[in-house]
């Protein structure tokens, strides 16, 4: 597997969504390639800080002159599943 396939198979690989052979193939790479490796953890940690930023008990807890019509507004174009 090459730097530009692995890139083309994270998202399936973190879901765990790839076929047993396939991620054999990504995962013997990151054993060769330390490029990789930090591209999955930078890649993993953007994931994690995006989930992080949509929490709402995650939030500022002082919200003190933001208009009301726009923390609704906000909180209202999460996803289903983000919602508390």
């Amino acid at each position: 597997m090459t730097c530009r396939e692995l890139a083309a198979f994270i998202i399936d690989y973190v879901d765990g969504g790839l076929d047993a052979d396939v991620r054999a193939r990504f995962e013997r790479h990151l054993t060769l390639c330390p490029n990789c490796v930090r591209y999955l953890a930078a890649y993993r940690t953007s994931i994690d800080m995006g989930r992080r930023a949509l929490r709402a008990d995650d939030a500022p807890a002082n919200t003190a002159g933001a208009p009301e019509d726009l923390i609704r507004a906000i909180l209202a174009s999460r996803p289903p599943n983000d919602k508390p």
